[in-house]
C-alpha cells in the first residue's frame, strides 16, 4: 500500500455515528484498517462488516468447502477484537467477483439494511501504486461500493428492494477507500493498534499459509501493521494512522 507525496493528510471526519465496511475478502479489513475501526468503536460509534466472499479460494492446500467455513469464523472472531458484533456475507464466489449490478444490487441493500453515514471500502484502483498490480476482487466490490452509496438512496434503480424493504437510505455522506495510493485523510492509530494486530492474528490458518515456515505469524503481522501506520504518520503529524481517500456524497 503506497502511501504516495508529503502532503500532510487530513482527518477524517468524526461527526456520525454508524459505518459500513463492505470488502470481498476476510482478512481485508485486517490488512491495515482495523486500528482506525477499533477506535471507532472505542468512541461508541457502531460499525458493521458485509463481506462478498467467504475467502473460500485463498488458501491453496484447503478446498473451498473446507476453508470457507473456517474463514468465515476466523473473521467472526477478528471482527470481535475491534467491537464489531454484526458481520454478514454476501455468497459472492471467492476470485470471480463480478462487477455489475448484481453486485451493487447486494450492496445496496446492505447499505439499506444498516443505514451508515460513512462506507468503508479497500482500494478499487488497478494497483496499490507503482506495478503492484491489485486483485479482480478488491477492484469489483471496491467500484460497485462507490456506486452502490448512490444506489442505495434511489428506489427506481433497483424496485425490487423497495417492493421487500427496507427503504432507501441516502444518508451516506463519505465512502473512505483504505489501502488508497492517492490518501487525502486518516484516523490516528495510536490506541487501536495492539488490537489491530491481535485482529489480524485472528485470521491464523491464512497467516500460516502466506508466510515461510520459519516465520512467526506475530512478528510478520505487528512488523507489517506497525511499519504501515509509521509510514502514514509521516503525513499525519508523526502520530501511527491508517489512511483513507474519502469520497464524499
Amino acid at each position: 500500500m503506497t502511501v504516495a507525496s508529503n502532503d500532510q493528510l487530513a482527518p477524517l471526519p468524526e461527526d456520525w455515528r454508524r459505518a459500513l465496511a463492505v470488502v470481498a475478502h476476510p482478512d481485508d479489513l485486517e490488512y491495515g484498517c482495523s486500528a482506525a475501526i477499533a477506535a471507532w468503536t472505542d468512541a461508541g460509534r457502531e460499525v458493521a462488516y458485509v463481506l462478498a466472499t467467504r475467502g473460500e479460494a485463498g488458501i491453496d492446500t484447503l478446498d473451498p468447502a473446507t476453508c470457507g467455513p473456517l474463514r468465515e469464523r476466523e473473521q467472526r472472531a477478528s471482527a470481535a477484537v475491534v467491537g464489531v458484533r454484526e458481520v454478514e456475507f454476501l455468497d459472492h464466489r471467492d476470485g470471480v467477483v463480478e462487477y455489475g449490478t448484481a453486485l451493487r444490487r447486494d450492496i445496496a441493500a446492505a447499505i439499506r439494511r444498516h443505514r451508515p453515514e460513512l462506507v468503508v471500502t479497500i482500494n478499487h484502483r488497478d494497483t496499490w501504486g507503482g506495478a503492484a498490480w491489485n486483485t479482480p476482487d478488491h477492484v469489483a466490490v471496491g467500484r460497485a461500493v462507490l456506486d452502490a452509496a448512490a444506489d442505495a438512496g434511489n428506489r427506481w434503480i433497483f424496485p425490487e428492494l423497495t417492493e421487500r424493504g427496507p427503504e432507501p437510505w441516502n444518508g451516506v455522506r463519505w465512502v473512505a477507500v483504505a489501502g488508497s495510493p492517492t490518501p487525502t485523510h486518516a484516523v490516528d492509530a495510536t490506541a487501536g493498534l495492539d488490537r489491530a494486530v491481535a485482529s489480524l492474528l485472528e485470521h491464523r490458518t491464512y497467516i500460516e499459509a502466506l508466510t515461510d515456515e520459519d516465520e512467526d505469524p506475530e512478528t510478520y503481522v505487528r512488523e507489517f501493521l506497525t511499519g504501515y501506520a509509521r509510514t502514514v504518520g509521516e503525513r499525519f503529524g508523526g502520530r501511527p494512522a491508517v489512511a483513507f481517500e474519502l469520497f464524499g456524497r
